[in-house]
């Protein structure tokens, strides 16, 4: 069994900056490719930003440069730094990859997510 646990999340001023963190653990091999999504009240998920085992990452339009996604392939840990938040940037933070489990088996996991909330 492979979980992925958020932190970071919280309140924060229009402006300010905020870093999140999605651990991987469990029975895992690899993982593939690792996605933030986000869900703010009222509407549908989201998709943020995607970070490949290689390193290679894209973004929402909406991100215009803000935040910046990494990963630590030996940790298992992925992160998102977002900096000039804006009000509009409040929601439940989702990570979401794609584990190649020690039984070599493909399976797309979720975390539970964390709140993160932009005051104006």
């Amino acid at each position: 069994q492979v979980q992925l646990v958020e932190s970071g999340g919280g309140l924060v001023q229009a402006g300010g900056s905020l870093r999140l963190s999605c651990a991987a653990s469990g029975s895992i091999f690899s993982i593939n490719d690792m996605h933030w999504y986000r869900q703010a009240p009222g509407k549908q998920r989201e998709w943020v930003a995607r970070i490949t085992s290689t390193a290679i990452a894209n973004y929402a339009d909406f991100v215009e440069g803000r935040f910046t996604v990494s990963r630590d392939n030996v940790k298992n840990t992925m992160w998102l730094q977002m900096n000039s938040l804006k009000p509009e940037d409040t929601a439940v933070y989702y990570c979401n990859a794609g584990v190649v489990s020690t039984a070599r088996s493909l399976v797309d996991y979720w975390g539970q997510g964390t709140q993160v909330t932009v005051s104006s």
